[in-house]
């Protein structure tokens, strides 16, 4: 081999490692390149924290005039046996919105059709044709109940005990009387004060 064949070669070679150095560099570069981001990012941060670490001890500050640990830890112990609670509530809200999921389609085909057929029932007078025989009804039961009122001797009424009360009661009319009085009462019991208005 002559000197020039010799001196190509090892240029060759040369130029070979040359390639894989500026291989390797090229991978190096793409390695570091996320890493020169996330130190960027580091930077950033480290920039924001010493403002937001402030602020957060300045809001735990206030916060420490009104908080005690050990409130904490008495809502903790509150908590915990009343998950099972939280839990099922949390079901049954589930539950409800499926169900008004699957209640709502019908309702906005329902309603509609409810509301237009009240109207025809209020254009054909239905309703005060109702009011109507109610006030007729109402009418009748006040003019009984003042017949009946009418109709009670009550110059002839007298002081009486359980036993007398018991002695009255083998009449029929004591008997049925007592009835309506019942049912009357029934119907208070079932009727709610109405609630006081602010003057």
């Amino acid at each position: 081999m002559t000197n020039e064949e010799l001196l190509l070669e090892r240029l060759a070679r040369i130029e070979e490692r040359l390639e894989g150095v500026a291989r390797v560099e090229q991978q190096l570069e793409e390695w570091a390149r996320p890493w020169e981001s996330l130190s960027d990012l580091g930077r950033d941060l480290s920039i924001l924290m010493d403002p937001a670490a402030r602020r957060l001890t300045e809001e735990l500050v206030e916060v420490e005039i009104g908080f005690q640990l050990e409130d904490f830890f008495a809502l903790l112990k509150r908590l915990l046996p009343s998950l099972r609670y939280l839990t099922w509530g949390m079901e049954q809200l589930e539950n409800l919105i499926d169900w008004w999921a699957d209640m709502e389609p019908v309702l906005k085909v329902a309603v509609p059709k409810m509301i237009d057929r009240l109207d025809v029932l209020e254009q054909q007078r239905v309703f005060s044709s109702f009011a109507r025989i109610f006030s007729v009804e109402m009418l009748q039961f006040m003019g009984r109940l003042s017949e009946v009122a009418l109709a009670a001797r009550l110059e002839e009424a007298k002081p009486r005990g359980p036993l007398g009360l018991l002695w009255q009661m083998r009449s029929p009319e004591c008997r049925r009387g007592l009835g309506v009085l019942l049912e009357l009462t029934r119907a208070l019991g079932r009727m709610q004060p109405e609630p006081a208005t602010a003057p």
